[in-house]
């Protein structure tokens, strides 16, 4: 059993709900979840046919968001940025002009610059993703699309045949870089 405590310090204290989920099931049950916490916001966010944006969140022109949302304090949506299936954001995350986020959690001070994919992702704290970054979540190529990740040499079978990346606190995904699907 994965942790995801072990790669980003207090989520199940955040979101205790999920604590006996792993990552990839957190993910497939996004949507849900986020549904749910939308009806627990308060009057510090607009909320609009599913989607949560806080008072102090900057979103740039031409952001088009696929309901459920939930954007937080102080984070900032550069134009053109896609948000589809269930994305949370949680305080002072910064997604750069042009990326495309999908049934993803970003959690709290963690930067996608421009021109990035996530999806179907786990990401921690304090995460830089530079310029052009993908973490993939589908296996187009293969036969069997089924994904499974490697943690601490066993390989575990998610039964999902979308997942991208568990990527922990205060991790720096380089320009360009490709994650593969199942990456942790």
């Amino acid at each position: 059993m994965i942790l995801i405590d072990d790669f980003i310090q207090g989520f199940s204290e955040n979101s205790p709900n999920q604590r006996d989920l792993q990552p990839w099931e957190i993910i497939d049950n996004l949507k849900e979840i986020l549904h749910n916490m939308i009806s627990h916001l308060g009057e510090d966010y607009k909320i609009e046919d599913g989607i949560a944006v806080h008072k102090t969140a900057i979103v740039e022109k031409g952001v088009v968001m696929t309901s459920p949302v939930i954007v937080n304090k102080n984070c900032y949506i550069g134009a053109n940025a896609y948000f589809r299936e269930g994305v949370y954001l949680d305080n002072a995350v910064k997604v750069g002009p042009g990326c495309e986020i999908k049934s993803s959690i970003l959690c709290a001070e963690t930067a996608v610059a421009h021109f990035n994919y996530i999806g179907n992702s786990n990401l921690g704290k304090y995460i830089n993703f530079e310029a052009g970054s993908i973490a993939a979540n589908h296996y187009n190529e293969r036969t069997s699309k089924k994904i499974s990740v490697v943690h601490n040499s066993i390989i575990i079978e998610t039964g999902t045949e979308k997942f991208g990346s568990l990527v922990g606190d205060n991790s720096r995904i380089g320009a360009n870089a490709v994650l593969s699907p199942g990456t942790i």
